[in-house]
């Protein structure tokens, strides 16, 4: 057991953890940041997705001990300085790109990550980028319509689902 820091969401954190202890268990477990999370224990789901140095990471994938120093972003800080949504949260509000809401985080912090890499992807460079990501309840097509409106285009003319 010892000392994990990292900074989180722009605070510096410290919490124990053990040399197994799964990036998503010490978020969640140690610095109660329950907004990451885990479906699969697997790296198949995508729900436990979050930043680290800037790079999307599943977090039960990685070991805390590991990285030690880090800089990781969670859903929790994905809001605006303000406390208001993101634009990529508001377009999944606006566009209902949810619907149990369990997979969403992972998501939102997925087309964070594209929308970095790649600020106006395509309908199908956006279904591409999120197949690492699975949702048992929307279909997909409101989450990559959200996707699509949070990178500023227009999506009133898609085929895919209406609001």
């Amino acid at each position: 057991m010892g000392k994990v820091t990292m900074t989180v969401n722009g605070r510096q954190m410290t919490a124990e953890a053990e040399g197994r202890t799964l990036l998503s268990t010490w978020l969640r477990e140690g610095l109660g940041l329950t907004g990451t999370h885990v479906g699969c224990d697997t790296s198949q789901c995508g729900a436990c997705v979050v930043h680290v140095d800037g790079q999307p990471v599943k977090s039960c994938t990685a070991l805390a001990m590991d990285l030690d120093g880090a800089e990781v972003r969670t859903i929790e800080g994905m809001a605006n300085a303000d406390g208001s949504l993101s634009a990529i949260q508001q377009a999944f509000q606006d566009h209902h790109g949810l619907q149990c809401g369990f997979c969403t985080p992972g998501m939102v912090m997925a087309a964070a990550a594209l929308l970095k890499e790649n600020p106006k992807p395509t309908e199908a460079e956006v279904r591409h980028y999120l197949e690492g990501n699975i949702c048992r309840c929307t279909g997909y097509h409101n989450i990559v319509k959200a996707v699509l409106a949070a990178s500023g285009q227009d999506v009133s003319g898609l085929g895919i689902a209406a609001e």
